[in-house]
């Protein structure tokens, strides 16, 4: 089993934590100890889809599907770093995760066979709102261009805090309406290409949407998505925003006293 698994499945209750498994991928951890996955990149798929040597992983990979059992397992759309080719059919194997995917996501689920766990799978559009397991998630629209025009993005409010994963998006300062206020936690892109937020892109959202903390993604996975943390927190200091770089398998304890 992984070190990250077991620091996962072996966290004392009572407290609500954010851990990062690189990209775009997070496990949120209820006090209760409900696990909500969101978007794990848990294999090597995107280089051989995409056969580019740009597209190697560059991170390591600290999970097992096998390892570890999601009750919610989120995709927000088809790029299979978001939609996992290779792991997503051995994170559904246990018969109880649920899997919320876009609408975009169908070929992938028909193209893997996985009609048997149709059960466990629904498929969400922007406006969709779901309650399971103690995570109230409403699904939030995305700009993230033609290639794919059904990516969602997700509210999570768990245990009295609000984490937004601004899913892989342009800069649309006119759907801020869109969002919920107030967020606790702002999670987004800042690799600047393929239709994402740039490093300036993502500061601008966080000047706007005021979450007490922002942390960004999509990173430092791949050559080919670019993407500068150091640039970020350059835009966020000169804004005077707070923000925070995770680790690759760190975790952040959620606490109402040591949030900005």
């Amino acid at each position: 089993m992984t070190s990250l698994a077991r620091q996962i499945r072996s966290a004392p209750l009572g407290v609500t934590r954010l851990w990062s498994l690189g990209q775009a991928g997070f496990v949120v951890q209820s006090a209760a100890g409900r696990l909500l996955a969101i978007d794990p990149y848990l294999s090597e798929c995107v280089e051989r889809i995409e056969a580019n040597p740009a597209f190697k992983r560059l991170l390591p990979r600290l999970l097992d599907p096998a390892d570890i059992e999601f009750d919610v397992l989120v995709c927000t759309h088809a790029h299979v770093d978001h939609f996992d080719v290779d792991s997503v059919p051995a994170l559904l194997a246990n018969r109880r995760t649920r899997l919320f995917c876009s609408k975009g996501c169908a070929p992938l689920v028909d193209g893997l066979h996985l009609g048997f766990h149709a059960p466990q799978i629904a498929f969400v559009a922007p406006g969709d709102s779901i309650s399971v397991d103690g995570f109230s998630i409403d699904f939030l629209p995305c700009d993230h261009g033609t290639a794919a025009p059904d990516a969602v993005g997700l509210s999570v409010r768990v245990d009295g805090f609000t984490i937004v994963e601004a899913g892989d998006t342009c800069l649309r300062l006119d759907w801020l309406d869109r969002f919920p206020k107030p967020i606790d936690i702002l999670l987004a892109p800042i690799n600047g290409a393929f239709g994402n937020l740039s490093e300036r892109d993502c500061a601008t959202l966080a000047g706007a949407l005021a979450p007490r903390l922002t942390v960004p993604c999509h990173y430092g996975m791949f050559a080919a998505h670019h993407g500068d943390p150091g640039l970020f927190c350059s835009e966020m200091d000169a804004r005077r925003l707070p923000w925070l770089l995770l680790r690759q398998g760190e975790a952040l304890p959620l606490s109402r006293k040591e949030l900005p």
